[in-house]
């Protein structure tokens, strides 16, 4: 088979690894919560080249790739409300986050014979995947106690805290140069911010109830010119796309808060429709496809340290932040401590940034991505042990909001 055939057979392929992850997560539901995200990357790798060889990614999967991965900051950025948690959690959780990056930039420089390479790779212990813990939060009612709301700042910070030092530490500019880039865009973000906070005009909710279930759509389309607008501020001002990404689903979500509950929940199932239905599957499966399996399975060396890496994350990431909660009972501080060690989807997306370009092995990017993969298979369900519970319940008829399952 041609490589054009094989190209052309991961359009299908890859639609149906999107469409058996979730099925295959709703199977182990009972026995053991696997984040569907998990699926996906595991499906990607088994239809790749280093596995059955059936699809390779071409410029147009690779596209929407890029698309999936500005949609899922989006979508982080939409899922974080700063008004709730601002105050002491988000205070505590940033002092945590700051003292994980410390540890982590020092760790990294210590282990690679580069020391910038390895502040680089440092990074990655850093993050939190808030949109895997928030299902677990959620389905055990933990999310509205000041355990949930901990958790859930620990998790805010721990998404955007990364991004920021993406933004400044792969951008290749020099540290005065980078906080001149950061002003600026600081600038244009609220300057937004406070255009999404003014009362909006009468006429603009006429037609979003009017187009919200016509060809119309003004909301989302609205909302998708936002994320266009936000990205390209960032691109213009020499920045990472997920910068301009994860703001814009910020100022998204302060948009979206005078609207009517019934339109704002409308508005909110198309944006995950959008990105958890299409775009976001797309990216994590296409993650697996480009996976170097060969590398970690056929270096011992490389193998050994996925689970170096997962001590990395519980060090590093969960330790400051169970430090750093004295409000907390010992197994809450204990619990949030594995929540916030649980990573993947930024592990992915800085590792693949790092590795495009040239600061990281992609043997050490497979062998820290195999360490998120076992973080989220384990950490969330240690903590539920930790607080008393052997799994998350079953969830209601109406089920928690999409994204929270997809991360």
């Amino acid at each position: 088979m041609s490589a054009a055939d094989i190209q052309i057979q991961a359009l299908i392929l890859v639609p149906a690894c999107a469409v058996a992850a979730p099925l295959l997560a709703d199977r182990l539901r009972r026995r053991l919560a696997v984040p569907t995200v998990v699926f996906e990357i595991v499906l990607g790798i088994l239809i790749g080249p280093d596995v059955l060889g059936w699809a390779s990614v071409g410029d147009f999967l690779g596209a929407l790739s890029d698309f999936g991965l500005a949609m899922l900051m989006f979508l982080a950025g939409y899922e974080i409300d700063f008004a709730r948690l601002r105050g002491g959690p988000l205070r505590r959780a940033g002092a945590a986050w700051l003292l994980s990056l410390t540890v982590a930039l020092v760790f990294g420089a210590l282990l690679n014979s580069d020391p910038l390479n390895g502040a680089f790779t440092g990074l990655v212990f850093t993050t939190t995947a808030l949109g895997t813990i928030l299902p677990v939060l959620r389905d055990s009612g933990a999310l509205p106690t000041p355990f949930g709301s901990m958790t859930m700042a620990t998790g805010a910070v721990g998404e955007f805290g990364p991004i920021i030092g993406v933004a400044v530490l792969l951008s290749g500019n020099s540290p005065t140069r980078s906080a001149v880039i950061l002003g600026a865009f600081a600038i244009v973000a609220v300057t937004a911010v406070g255009l999404a906070r003014r009362p909006r005009p009468a006429w603009v909710g006429r037609v979003m109830r009017r187009t919200l279930r016509t060809s119309g759509q003004f909301a989302v389309r609205t909302l998708i010119l936002v994320l266009g607008t936000m990205v390209a501020a960032a691109v213009r001002l020499d920045l990472d796309m997920l910068l301009g990404a994860f703001t814009a689903g910020i100022v998204s979500r302060l948009l979206m808060a005078g609207a009517a509950e019934a339109e704002r929940e409308a508005v909110d199932a198309k944006l995950e429709a959008i990105g958890f239905g299409f775009l976001v599957p797309v990216f994590f499966v296409v993650s697996g496809m480009t996976f170097d399996l060969e590398s970690l399975l056929h270096r011992p060396g490389t193998l050994l340290l996925v689970p170096v890496f997962l001590l990395c994350f519980v060090v590093v990431r969960g330790l400051p932040a169970a430090l750093l909660a004295p409000d907390l009972p010992h197994r809450d501080r204990a619990a949030l401590g594995l929540y916030a060690a649980t990573a993947l989807p930024l592990v992915v997306v800085i590792t693949t940034i790092e590795v495009d370009d040239g600061h990281l092995q992609s043997s050490t990017a497979a062998a820290l991505v195999g360490a998120g993969l076992l973080s989220v298979l384990l950490l969330p369900l240690l903590a539920q042990r930790v607080l008393g519970r052997s799994a998350p319940p079953e969830p209601p008829a109406d089920g928690p909001r999409g994204q929270a399952e997809s991360w």
